[in-house]
């Protein structure tokens, strides 16, 4: 029997071309009437991929009147007694995607052209300065319909993200947000509505300081999924695909629910908020129909990882339940600020994974295994430098040693690794950087390790099984190989494998911080 051909908007932003060219849509409009019925200025933070441009293109057509493309969703039942309702207002829609903004002034030359095209639509005629157009456009709009303006903005902060390594230019930027967006404050009475997107908030930035009135729903328990796809939503809209995702890898429909889990969801954005999904990989798993890293092949966070670098972070942190910020470190983030945490969550690298309510703290961590390994591939170059395949110490090389079961090439990968890591130039750090790189390269052998187990007589540091093999390391750093095998015997590391056929190694290593090498390297089998 031939299957139906579904139509998933992988990659579409545009909420008109989903409805008119019949594509699959998570119905999120009830949210937009909430919105717009409740308030008036919105700030709203998500990552990248997150459909923030999407819900700003349903507002818009919303805004516009455009009642035909709303039938059958949630919206237009909650519209159909209000007579107010689908009249078009005058709509000033801000896309600061897809643009370069390294060049000196090319925030200015986007926002000229918008006003531009504006100017001509309302026939007005361009005057000096970009804030004094903008302050006429919104006064002859609203003059002109006889209806208050609605100003959307898109990834408001994309020239400032991405002239962060350039501190002048940033700050070029941040003035010339200044003079345009106070605007929104001084013409306030001819603006109807409100919503500004992006990525984090930069608490310097006027738009926030000058708009004290502005809503910031980032962190709201009413709002924690309007962007992202709830495991509800997922199974209510998408059903027959996933299912052809279980039949192609293989699965069970539950075990394929369990791996879409683990792959793609785990955000939160309140603490009482359902998890959800990341929409940019779910959809495409589903396209595909196969598991890969959608959202971090889209982009890599080389400014990220090269910070934490350079700090020496303890890698180890993202994973033993130590990061920890407030609500208002998480909804503000300052640039010269050196706690990189917020912006890892703003940024969609870490989420909410417990509350602290007493002390109104959160623990942060990764929301899922694409994310965890993406990053910490990432990573690694930044702690232990070169790890291509052609260096001897890739994580794919040391799987097929593990794998095989040669110890002799699992200890020269290990003497590869530790080699690499960078000499600092003032202080040493090495006890973090040697730590880091054995926690990220352990993390990144997946389904074979578990690391810092803890047993009745102590705590593993890693356990590697295999089909065929069991590795026990205990890892020293300035004491010796000896006393790390003597502690995985004293402690009965082994004992929860007397009845296991497969070859057991104990082994024990240590690592030297003045010479900042692997030094010694014992194996016991059993």
């Amino acid at each position: 029997m031939e299957r139906e051909e579904r139509k998933l908007p992988v990659g579409i932003q545009s909420f008109e071309q989903i409805i008119t060219d019949h594509y699959l849509i998570v119905d999120k409009t009830a949210y937009i009437y909430k919105l717009v019925h409740t308030g008036k200025p919105y700030f709203l933070s998500r990552p990248r991929r997150f459909g923030k441009s999407l819900l700003l293109s349903t507002m818009k057509a919303y805004w516009e009147g455009k009642k035909e493309l709303f039938d059958g969703l949630k919206i237009a039942e909650l519209e159909k007694n209000n007579p107010d309702a689908w009249k078009p207002y005058p709509v000033f829609y801000f896309d600061f995607n897809g643009k370069n903004y390294q060049n000196g002034r090319a925030l200015e030359s986007v926002l000229d052209g918008l006003l531009k095209v504006w100017e001509e639509s309302y026939q007005v005629e361009a005057e000096a300065g970009l804030e004094e157009r903008f302050k006429r456009l919104l006064k002859t709009a609203s003059e002109q319909t006889g209806k208050r303006c609605v100003v959307l903005v898109d990834e408001y902060d994309k020239p400032l993200l991405e002239t962060m390594e350039n501190e002048k230019l940033m700050e070029h930027n941040k003035a010339v947000f200044k003079g345009f967006f106070s605007t929104l404050k001084s013409e306030d009475a001819y603006i109807q509505f409100i919503f500004i997107t992006g990525v984090t908030k930069f608490s310097k930035v006027s738009i926030f300081s000058d708009l004290n009135q502005l809503r910031d729903i980032s962190m709201s328990m009413d709002y924690a999924e309007i962007c992202g796809i709830t495991e509800q939503e997922m199974k209510d809209n998408f059903g027959p695909e996933i299912e052809q995702l279980a039949e192609e890898q293989e699965l069970s429909t539950e075990e394929c629910f369990e791996k879409l889990k683990e792959e793609y969801d785990g955000y939160h954005f309140h603490q009482k908020g359902k998890g959800v999904y990341n929409p940019y990989s779910l959809l495409n798993a589903l396209v595909d129909r196969e598991f890969d890293a959608y959202w971090f092949e889209t982009g890599t966070p080389t400014f990220l990882v090269n910070k934490l670098g350079a700090i020496h972070f303890d890698t180890r942190k993202f994973s033993n339940g130590s990061l920890y910020a407030t609500k208002r470190m998480l909804k503000d983030y300052r640039d010269d600020n050196p706690d990189l945490i917020p912006l890892l969550y703003q940024t969609g690298y870490l989420t909410l994974r417990d509350y602290n309510a007493p002390k109104s703290v959160y623990t942060l961590g990764f929301p899922n295994k694409e994310v965890e390994y993406g990053f910490l591939e990432s990573l690694l170059p930044v702690y232990a430098g070169d790890v291509g395949s052609g260096s001897g110490k890739s994580i794919l090389t040391l799987t097929e040693h593990i794998e095989a079961g040669n110890l002799d090439n699992i200890r020269k990968v290990f003497i590869a690794l530790f080699a690499g890591i960078p000499y600092p130039t003032n202080e040493d750090p090495f006890e973090h950087d040697f730590q880091s790189v054995l926690y990220i390269t352990l993390t990144l052998l997946g389904q074979y390790v578990q690391c810092e187990q803890h047993t009745n007589a102590g705590r593993i540091d890693c356990t590697i099984q295999t089909r065929h093999f069991i590795y026990i390391f205990e890892f020293k750093r300035d004491d010796s190989a000896e006393n790390a095998l003597k502690q995985i015997n004293d402690m009965h590391y082994a004992d929860p494998y007397a009845a296991d056929n497969r070859k057991l190694f104990k082994i024990g290593v240590n690592f030297d911080s003045k010479t900042r090498q692997m030094t010694e390297w014992k194996v016991e089998e059993q």
